[in-house]
C-alpha cells in the first residue's frame, strides 16, 4: 500500500513540477547559447535576460517544491479528500511516512535539477577556475577534491529544506487542531518550530564551541576563523539538520497519531 501512495503522491507533486524543471532548464541552456556569442551586444543583452530567468526558475523550483508538499499533505489529510484517506485501511504513520518519503524524493530531485541547471548555463573554463579558487582552500582542507565540496554544499541545501518542510507539516498538523483561522495558525506555528529547530542547532554547535576553540571563534566578533573549521561547520550542518530532520519526524507522527480534525 505505502507503494501505492508514494506512485500517487509523486505523479502529483512531478507533474507540477516537471514544468518549473523544464522552463529552468530551458532558459539555463539560452543562456548557454547566447553568451557562447561573442561580439554581439543584442546576443549579450539576451544572455542577461535569460541568466536572470533561469535563476528565478532556480528559487521558483525550491519555492513551489515545498508549497506543492505542504498542498499536499493539507488536501489528503484535512480538506473533503481527507475523508476517503482516513478510510483507508492504513496506519497513520504509514500515510505520514509515504509523505516524508514524497518529500525526500522531490527536494533531492530539485535540489540536482539546480545544479544541473547552474552547470548548463554556466560550466565554462574561466568559471571553472574561479569557481576553484573560491572553493580549493576548502577542498584541501577536506583533503578532497571540488566535486566532493560541490556535493556537501548541495547536501547542506538539501537537509535544510528538508527541516523546513518538516516545519510546516508541523505547522499544519498544530494548526487544523484549532476550531477557527486554521491556515494561520498553521503558518504561525510552522514559523514557531522552524525557529525552534535554528536555535536548537545553534545550540549545539555553540555547546561543541565550548571544548573546541576554533568552532568558538564563530562566535567571537573579528576572530579569524580557519579553513578547517568550515569543514567542521559543513559537516555539523549536515549532522545537526539530519538529527533535527528524524526528531520532527518522529514527533509529526506522534502528533498525528492523536487525532485528525478533518475541515
Amino acid at each position: 500500500m505505502l507503494r501505492k501512495l508514494l506512485k500517487y503522491d509523486l505523479e502529483n507533486i512531478f507533474k507540477f513540477l516537471i514544468i518549473f524543471y523544464s522552463i529552468g532548464l530551458f532558459f539555463a541552456l539560452l543562456t548557454r547559447v547566447f553568451f557562447s556569442i561573442e561580439n554581439s551586444l543584442v546576443c549579450n543583452i539576451i544572455a542577461e535576460i535569460c541568466s536572470g530567468t533561469a535563476i528565478s526558475m532556480i528559487f521558483s523550483v525550491l519555492i513551489n517544491n515545498l508549497m506543492r508538499l505542504w498542498v499536499r499533505f493539507k488536501n489528503h489529510f484535512y480538506s473533503d479528500e481527507a475523508y476517503l484517506t482516513h478510510t483507508l485501511p492504513i496506519s497513520k504513520s504509514t500515510l505520514y511516512l509515504s509523505k516524508i518519503i514524497t518529500a525526500v524524493i522531490t527536494v533531492f530531485s530539485s535540489v540536482g535539477v539546480i545544479g544541473l541547471t547552474l552547470f548548463v548555463a554556466y560550466y565554462s573554463k574561466e568559471n571553472i577556475e574561479l569557481l576553484k579558487s573560491i572553493i580549493l582552500p576548502i577542498a584541501d582542507a577536506y583533503e578532497s577534491n571540488i566535486t566532493t565540496i560541490l556535493l556537501a554544499f548541495l547536501l547542506v541545501l538539501f537537509v535544510e529544506f528538508a527541516v523546513i518542510l518538516q516545519a510546516g507539516f508541523t505547522g499544519i498538523i498544530l494548526g487544523h487542531r484549532m476550531n477557527s483561522m486554521k491556515t494561520g495558525f498553521s503558518i504561525l506555528y510552522g514559523f514557531i518550530a522552524y525557529i525552534c529547530t535554528q536555535v536548537f542547532a545553534i545550540m549545539v554547535i555553540f555547546i561543541i564551541s565550548l571544548f573546541n576553540e576554533g568552532v568558538m571563534n564563530l562566535f567571537v566578533t573579528n576572530s579569524m576563523v580557519d579553513i578547517n573549521i568550515i569543514k567542521t561547520v559543513i559537516c555539523l550542518s549536515i549532522s545537526i539538520y539530519s538529527i533535527i530532520f528524524f526528531i520532527m519526524c518522529f514527533i509529526n507522527i506522534k502528533l498525528f497519531k492523536k487525532g485528525v480534525n478533518v475541515d
